[in-house]
């Protein structure tokens, strides 16, 4: 019997075949934290008695998470970082106004690539399977041993093949994909197991695979893997730091189970409060008012989510009664959307465009909720308290209907405008 994508990648850091239950230690390419967990993660290094980071090109920073720096306690966070990256020499920090997102910035700078093996202190780091990469997040304790060594355990996961057919409609995304997903098998029914997108895969623009790959976890996955076609290879032609080999299921693989989708047959979708699999069409929620819309992050902080939400707000107003806060996913974005017209579309609806950072999406700062307000986000956690009060509520949706939703002033598909 064959092995899936995942086991394909893993065996080869392994140095011999796996299987889905074995526990294995593996070689690492490359290993990430962020301004809250890479400071727990130095200092697991330092109680491993480490002096040198295995390898200095293959260790990423990123302070994103409460930069700008929001309060004293998260300046001090971020000053522990940065003195750490220049005690080992690590080139790859990156900070306000030189990065963004760590999830969007990592794939634009090349760092993370096909058939590699990456873990991070964040467990949204399955976002680079949509490359072709086994990745991962792990505890601070592991991330510290991975700068130290260049090494992780892992349990080889069982894999859930999911069978894309069809073609995407108008104002349909990665993100209502995903949604469909978790609401199916819910938060806990790919534990121990990653995802394995196949079939029609060209269906879905590479920003949607990496919206669909961030959030596999919110269905309990350890990984999201794209097999990477032409579309992710022509990406990472100007971007990859260095060489790579991609790598592919083998035909007779063994599947946990295998999930046949339709894209032709999904609609908007919205994940109520306080599940990402409280999954309905966004007709059933349409009218309930809202205060707040955040369109960006991680999961839907990328080119192709940005053009969606000016594609609704382009002339149009923001409603007096919301707040609509734009977050690109890293520096580049933002430029870019400065130079194509986007950010004068978002401005002149009446949102605020905002510096890259995680922020809201994690009830940091620049949009924390007040006690009973609603708020429609790109991001993907809609936990009670997630985005402030615990008396707040969040309701996940893509790009396009949480600009609708701006614009009207409650959940609505972009459809009513």
């Amino acid at each position: 019997m064959g092995m899936t994508l995942a086991e394909v990648i893993i065996a080869r850091h392994a140095g011999r075949p796996v299987a889905a239950g074995e526990f294995v230690e593996v070689s690492v390419d490359f290993v990430l934290a962020n301004d809250i967990t890479a400071p727990l993660a130095i200092r697991a290094f330092r109680e491993l008695g480490a002096e040198r980071v295995f390898d200095p090109g293959r260790v990423a920073l990123v302070l994103d998470h409460f930069t700008p720096c929001k309060d004293v306690r998260s300046a001090e966070q971020c000053r522990v970082v940065r003195e750490f990256a220049r005690s080992q020499g690590i080139p790859h920090l990156f900070g306000e106004g030189r990065g963004g997102i760590e999830h969007v910035l990592l794939p634009e700078r090349g760092l993370v690539l096909p058939g590699e093996i990456v873990v991070g202190g964040d467990s949204h780091t399955c976002t680079y399977g949509a490359l072709g990469a086994f990745a991962t997040g792990m505890g601070s304790t592991d991330i510290g041993y991975a700068m130290a060594t260049g090494r992780a355990w892992l349990r080889v996961p069982g894999t859930i093949r999911v069978e894309l057919s069809g073609e995407l409609p108008h104002w349909v995304t990665g993100k209502d994909l995903v949604l469909h997903l978790i609401g199916k098998v819910g938060t806990s029914g790919a534990n121990w197991c990653a995802f394995e997108f196949g079939g029609n895969v060209g269906a879905l623009p590479l920003d949607d695979r990496f919206t669909v790959a961030n959030m596999a976890v919110e269905a309990g996955a350890t990984a999201g893997l794209f097999p990477p076609d032409d579309e992710a290879l022509g990406y990472l032609r100007n971007r990859a730091s260095r060489g790579f080999e991609p790598v592919y299921p083998d035909p007779d693989a063994d599947y946990a189970e295998v999930i046949e989708v339709d894209l032709g047959k999904l609609r908007p979708l919205v994940a109520r409060p306080h599940s990402p699999a409280s999954v309905v069409p966004v007709e059933e929620l349409e009218g309930i008012p809202v205060d707040q819309v955040v369109i960006g992050g991680c999961t839907n902080g990328r080119w192709r989510d940005l053009l969606l939400a000016a594609e609704v707000l382009l002339g149009r107003k923001v409603h007096p009664g919301v707040r609509c806060i734009v977050i690109p996913g890293s520096q580049e974005l933002h430029l870019r959307a400065v130079r194509e017209g986007l950010a004068e579309a978002f401005l002149a609806a009446g949102a605020v465009l905002s510096t890259p950072t995680c922020g809201p999406c994690l009830g940091g700062h620049m949009g924390v909720l007040a006690a009973g307000e609603r708020c429609v986000s790109t991001t993907n956690r809609n936990f009670r308290g997630r985005m402030g009060h615990p008396d707040s509520e969040v309701y996940l949706a893509n790009p396009a209907v949480a600009a609708a939703s701006a614009v009207l002033g409650r959940i609505a598909s972009p459809e009513e405008l």
